[in-house]
Parts: C-alpha cells; sequence; structure tokens
C-alpha cells in the first residue's frame, strides 16, 4: 500500500479524477467512431451477411481438399438486411459506434482502473493484479474475434438459409441482425475470460489442478452440449468448430491453476536413489 493514507475524501476524489478521464477517453473514441462508422459498419459489421465474408471464403477455399466440409459455395448467399422502424438506423449508428468506441478504449480504461486501485494493493498482490487486468484484457479480445470469425457467422449463414417452407422468403430486420451480433459476440468475449475466473479461484485455494485431471471427460461432454447449444445448425462441421475453443479455455484454465499442496509436497521430495 502507498506510503501516504489517504482519507475517504482523498479516496473520493481520486475516483472522480479517474472517472472523468474514463468518460473523456470514451467520449473521444465515440466521436472518432461516429465519423467512420458508415464504412466500418459496411465492412466490418454487415459483413457477414455477404459472400464475400473472410469466414465463408476460407472454408470455400478449404472445402476442394477437405471433401466433408459443409458447402460454403458463394453462388447465392447475399443477405438483405431491411428497416422495420423509423429510428433503428439512428439508434443503431449510435450503439454500434460507442460499443466500437469501448472495444477499441477498453486497453485506455484498464489502464485508468488499474492506477486507481494500484495504490491500495500490498507488492506481493500488485504483480497478481496486473497479470488479471492484462490477461482478462487479451482473453476478452480474444473471445470476441472468435465470436466475431467463427461463431456469429456459422450460426447467423445457417439460420438465414434455412427453411421450414419453399412459400417463406427470410426476411431480416435490422434490430435482429444487431441483437444477435451484439449478443455472440459478446458471449463469447465473457466465456473466454474463464481461465481468468479459474485462476483467480485458484489463487484464493478454492480449486487445484486435480480438479480438471479428474473431470476432463466431463468437460468434452459439456463442451459439446454448449457447442451444441451455440450452434443450432447440429451439424459435425460446426459443433467441432465451436467445440475446440471451448475445450481449449478447459486446458489453458489446467495449466494456469496451483497445484494441490499433496502433489507439491511429492514434487519436492528428493528423489530416492537405488544402491
Amino acid at each position: 500500500m502507498s506510503e501516504k493514507e489517504m482519507s475517504f475524501w482523498d479516496h473520493l476524489e481520486e475516483f472522480r479524477g479517474t472517472l472523468f478521464r474514463i468518460i473523456g477517453i470514451l467520449t473521444a473514441f465515440t466521436v472518432v467512431a461516429l465519423i467512420f462508422m458508415p464504412k466500418i459498419f459496411d465492412i466490418a459489421i454487415l459483413g457477414p451477411s455477404s459472400s464475400s465474408f473472410i469466414t465463408y471464403r476460407f472454408f470455400e477455399n478449404a472445402g476442394k481438399y477437405i471433401p466433408f466440409l459443409p458447402d460454403f459455395s458463394a453462388d447465392k448467399f447475399n443477405v438483405e438486411i431491411l428497416n422495420i422502424t423509423m429510428t433503428s438506423q439512428f439508434t443503431t449508428y449510435l450503439s454500434s459506434s460507442f460499443a466500437l468506441a469501448f472495444l477499441i478504449a477498453l486497453p485506455f480504461l484498464i489502464y485508468q482502473l488499474w492506477m486507481f486501485i494500484r495504490p491500495a494493493l500490498y507488492k506481493n498482490e500488485i504483480k497478481s493484479a496486473r497479470v488479471a487486468f492484462g490477461f482478462g484484457g487479451f482473453m476478452f479480445y480474444l473471445g470476441c474475434a472468435v465470436g466475431y470469425f467463427i461463431v456469429f457467422p456459422l450460426i447467423f449463414r445457417f439460420l438465414i438459409t434455412f427453411e421450414l417452407s419453399a412459400h417463406i422468403d427470410n426476411m431480416l430486420s435490422l434490430d435482429s441482425y444487431m441483437k444477435n451480433f451484439y449478443t455472440l459476440i459478446l458471449i463469447m468475449g465473457i466465456v473466454f475470460e474463464m481461465p481468468l475466473v479459474f485462476w483467480l479461484l485458484s489463487n484464493l485455494g478454492l480449486i487445484y489442478r486435480s480438479f480438471f485431471k479428474k473431470f476432463r471427460r466431463h468437460a468434452i461432454v459439456v463442451c459439446v452440449v454448449l457447442a451444441a447449444l451455440i450452434t443450432p445448425s447440429g451439424d459435425p462441421f460446426s459443433l467441432v468448430v465451436v467445440t475446440i475453443p471451448l475445450y481449449f479455455l478447459w486446458e489453458l484454465s489446467a495449466l494456469m491453476v496451483k497445484k494441490d499442496p499433496v502433489e507439491e509436497d511429492e514434487d519436492n521430495l528428493p528423489a530416492v536413489v537405488e544402491s
């Protein structure tokens, strides 16, 4: 902790300064996002609605060499999104700009929170807190990337091409598209915080590495079930593609947690030398 003890009002003043800086950073990035949003919206946010999206092109090319992949042919896939309410385009413009600003400004916001919290930590706590802030931010970005490039495009393409009857035309509203876009990407960003959560629980002595060894088989089943819930298409390809990152998080969590005290004692025992 800092050598100079701060009063309640000093802490309140420091918190107010941190809050003002966070608001200022978000405001500045939001203004920039508002300027560039029309181009970003067409290229990035509406990207999965077009056959030229990078994920579709990747799997289409991979299908030439891997025969069991689903057909990602770009011949007929080009989704038109309709606006059915008067304010949707304007509110989407504002919400998308703020979401992009928050995503870009996240490292700066984390740094401001870190500078506010750091003086209250002991020296042995600073390293752990630094790891938590840094690793948590990185994993959130990684989860959002997996959601954007893998989970959302696969779910979106299946749902928009699914036909219950040939007499029904699929018409997608802007609100429906944006709701699913934000939800799936945010969910994956949060899911990718799982290793950080297990690491924190391990530091509190609530969970150890033996837990992951004991329940590894169960974890595989749970990952498959979660992947099946996330990807309603049910085809083996989508199931495997989503299951892999989920199981990767489980194994990464196992590497980050501490060993059991009993295991550590056994590892520290001197080796027995045979005569």
